[in-house]
């Protein structure tokens, strides 16, 4: 069986509401759904880390970045990115869509000079492509989350370098 081609591009808003359907579908809730919709209209919201996965014309992954801070103890701030959510339809999850997402993701938060990116996920399927434990920098969850889940990659080098504190994630992230 040939393998079907898939396309990466920048999500638009002809594709809203597949991708409320696709994060609906994946999470069996609407939660996550809801989060991206909120996010959008945010000033958290980057559209150009705001991906769609195509293949035969139909939309079966998407991933969104946005901007969140690291603030350390005396209140200075670091920008970061969040990788969150992340959906892809169920029956093509394990096929490399997910992969391919994140890969073409993390390029393009670099070509838009952000220095690192945080993802609280799964502890054996995120290291895969750089995440390690954001413990190891001095930064922690805003949640009371397992440390091994909580994960951050350097976009750069020293990317976290001098970067202490707790994640502050949009205020969108609370209203779901």
């Amino acid at each position: 069986m040939k393998k079907k081609k898939m396309e990466i591009r920048k999500e638009n808003i002809n594709d809203y509401s597949d991708v409320y359907n696709l994060n609906k579908a994946t999470f069996e809730e609407d939660e996550e759904a809801k989060l991206v919709d909120l996010l959008r209209k945010s000033s958290a919201f980057i559209p150009e880390l705001s991906l769609v996965a195509i293949i035969d014309k139909k939309i079966v992954g998407h991933i969104l970045f946005t901007k969140i801070k690291i603030i350390d103890d005396k209140g200075n701030k670091n920008e970061s990115l969040a990788l969150a959510p992340m959906a892809v339809v169920p029956s093509l999850q394990k096929k490399g869509i997910g992969g391919q997402l994140i890969k073409t993701g993390l390029e393009k938060a670099r070509k838009l000079n952000f220095e690192s990116v945080i993802v609280l996920g799964h502890e054996k399927y995120y290291p895969r492509f750089g995440f390690k434990p954001t413990k190891q920098w001095g930064i922690t969850a805003p949640w009371d989350v397992p440390t091994n889940v909580f994960m951050g990659i350097e976009l750069v080098t020293d990317g976290f370098r001098n970067v202490k504190g707790i994640v502050q994630y949009p205020k969108e992230f609370d209203e779901v």
